[in-house]
């Protein structure tokens, strides 16, 4: 299992604790969604149970049980702090839009924060690709309600530093790389660029094209970037994002390389016509 503490794991876990030794009904306790089989889990719970092992095992139960606890109080008091603020501000016109996934996230927390942040921002932040509901309420927390604070969006990018360096000297560039920086939303929003890349979308199309040009690392970088924008257009202009799909991505590419062609070849006096049949 990639996550002992998911739902096969917590009973499994539970069950020696209670001194279940069993590998047949232990393995019985998986999970129809665990991608492991029946027989593969049972393979792997046979083993010497250790009274000390054990005796461990539970402590660290007894220790994860408290910490879930204290985390259900501190998600139910960002909840009311959420629904604090919302009163504040008039509720939006429009329903909430449907969630672009059903599957919970393993940090999810434990109220719904997406109607929360709807009534907060009145906009969906998370029909945004890469941006789910935890990201969402990071990126309120640190960045505010109030985007007109940077007076456009390349200020905010650069203020999260995602912009590009432009480190100069006798007019020759000397680096173009982006700052370093210990923020923790850049580092939460390069972790989202990488996990759109399974989808297929205008940013994952963006996002592979650049790879495959300039490396994965600075593709990255770009493509967080876009989110960012995109992030920045929702919450100060209650902007709408709609994807419009990685093959709309390709045709405006395509378009614009065939154009920048065309004026290439006026420049220097010639023309270029289309084969037909060739896309």
């Amino acid at each position: 299992m990639s996550d002992v503490t998911g739902v096969t794991g917590m009973r499994i876990i539970r069950a020696i604790v209670a001194d279940e030794r069993n590998p047949t009904k232990l393995a019985t306790m998986r999970d129809i969604r665990c991608k492991s089989s029946t027989e593969v889990i049972q393979s792997a719970l046979v083993g010497n149970y250790q009274p000390e092992h054990v005796f461990a095992l539970a402590q660290a139960l007894a220790m994860y049980d408290a910490y879930q606890v204290q985390l259900e109080v501190c998600d139910q008091q960002i909840a009311k702090s959420l629904l604090r603020l919302s009163q504040q501000k008039y509720p939006p016109s429009e329903p909430l839009p449907k969630p672009r996934h059903r599957t919970q996230q393993p940090n999810a927390l434990n109220f719904d924060v997406r109607s929360l942040l709807y009534q907060l921002v009145g906009v969906d932040l998370t029909q945004i690709h890469g941006i789910g509901p935890y990201l969402a309420l990071r990126l309120v927390a640190e960045c505010g309600t109030d985007q007109s604070r940077w007076r456009t969006a390349h200020h905010f990018t650069s203020w999260l530093t995602l912009a590009p360096g432009c480190r100069i000297c006798g007019g020759k560039v000397l680096s173009a790389h982006t700052r370093k920086t210990k923020s923790r939303v850049t580092a939460h929003l390069r972790l989202a660029a990488v996990t759109i890349g399974r989808t297929n979308t205008a940013l994952v199309a963006f996002y592979r094209r650049l790879s495959a040009r300039i490396g994965k690392a600075k593709a990255v970088t770009a493509t967080v970037r876009k989110i960012v924008i995109l992030f920045y257009n929702a919450m100060r202009f209650g902007m709408a994002y709609q994807d419009p799909g990685a093959n709309h991505y390709e045709q405006k590419y395509r378009e614009r390389v065939v154009k920048g062609l065309h004026r290439r070849a006026a420049e220097f006096g010639f023309t270029l016509q289309a084969v037909e049949g060739v896309s």
